[in-house]
């Protein structure tokens, strides 16, 4: 059986790099994936200590997380191909303003 650390640790890597790709990318898509990315690595850690201490309430947060996720990948994908028609770029330094 492998120990709680071992996830615990997975995770910490998995959100370092989440982390390190919204601040350091300038890619919209980078920085969505990256924001995905520290999302699982939060739901390794529910699922991690809920098979530890035997309980199910940390499967119930991770289905609302996903529930988030799925939400936010609707609303995220559909705001960058919006901007992406209009600025025909989805970097985020040229985003410094919404006007249309």
């Amino acid at each position: 059986m492998v120990s709680v650390n071992y996830y615990l640790a997975l995770s910490a890597i998995l959100f370092t790099i989440g982390a390190l790709g919204v601040l350091i990318r300038r890619n919209a898509l980078v920085i969505f994936m990256s924001v995905e990315l520290m999302l699982n690595a939060a739901n390794l850690v529910f699922v991690a200590f809920a098979r530890e201490y035997g309980v199910f309430s940390g499967q119930i947060f991770v289905f609302f997380v996903m529930t988030v996720a799925a939400a936010e990948v609707a609303v995220g994908l559909a705001l960058i191909v919006t901007i992406f028609r209009s600025k025909q770029s989805i970097d985020v330094d040229e985003m410094n303003s919404l006007k249309g």
